[in-house]
């Protein structure tokens, strides 16, 4: 039987390849963005099988109302299996410039989004009495303040963490598991944006910020964003059914706990 997946921020980068590689597992996939016309581009890209068909929409991760609806609808429509919050945003600033207004968009984004959205999920699983799965986009950052540059990111991958663990604890009596994945540095849009911000911030290359990330990861290169997607489908199959409230380290060793 085919199942369903929500996934957010899934325009581009982490978010598209998590879609693609569960789309090749078997899954059918809803595809979710900010960007309307990159969630079509990534959902008509997706291969199908017979009976399968891929879904995109438009989801502003911060409204309630949006996500509610995105769940209800994917549950009456298609049935929901799994939800996947992946969108996430970045600034990069000195502690001691950081603009308030940046802390405030980045928490809305990055924790509140998967709170507001791990809420719509799992209230629509629960209804549905549908022992599903939750995976959170975490961060390697969200185990360590070693990160210079992005102390608001910092705090809000550290939240998802804590968040991922107070879900997974309260929905476990209905089936449903909770889990995050934290990645280190990722080949993306998102990565390419920090590399010239922690450039201009360092004083020095892109190429040498890139080399300082190399020399953190003891795998010798950078992750792509098919490292992240595999994590997540596993956390999604079967044989994580008994895994919920882990942050899984998804890094070449860049950051070991």
């Amino acid at each position: 039987m085919t199942k369903t997946v929500v996934v957010t921020g899934a325009g581009s980068g982490i978010g598209r390849a998590i879609a693609t590689t569960l789309a090749e597992r078997g899954w059918q996939v809803v595809v979710t963005d900010i960007d309307a016309a990159a969630a079509d581009l990534v959902a008509a890209a997706l291969p199908a099988g017979d009976g399968v068909r891929h879904e995109a929409t438009v989801l502003d991760v911060t409204s309630a109302s949006d996500a509610a609806t995105v769940a209800y609808g994917v549950t009456d429509r298609l049935g929901l299996d799994a939800w996947v919050s992946n969108a996430g945003i970045s600034f990069m600033h000195r502690f001691l410039d950081a603009p308030i207004a940046k802390f405030d968009q980045t928490m809305d984004v990055n924790l509140k989004g998967v709170f507001v959205c791990g809420q719509a999920a799992a209230r629509a699983m629960v209804r549905s009495n549908t022992a599903g799965a939750i995976v959170n986009t975490a961060s390697m950052a969200g185990k360590q303040g070693r990160v210079p540059f992005l102390a608001d990111y910092v705090a809000s991958k550290f939240g998802v963490v804590g968040l991922t663990q107070a879900m997974a604890y309260e929905l476990g009596e209905h089936g449903i598991t909770v889990n995050c994945v934290c990645p280190g540095y990722v080949e993306t849009p998102m990565q390419s944006r920090e590399l010239e911000w922690e450039a201009q911030l360092r004083g020095i290359t892109t190429e040498g910020v890139r080399a300082m990330m190399l020399d953190d990861t003891p795998l010798r290169r950078l992750e792509r964003p098919e490292d992240v997607a595999r994590s997540v489908a596993f956390l999604l199959s079967d044989d994580a059914r008994f895994i919920t409230g882990e942050a899984l380290a998804v890094n070449g060793g860049a950051y070991m706990d």
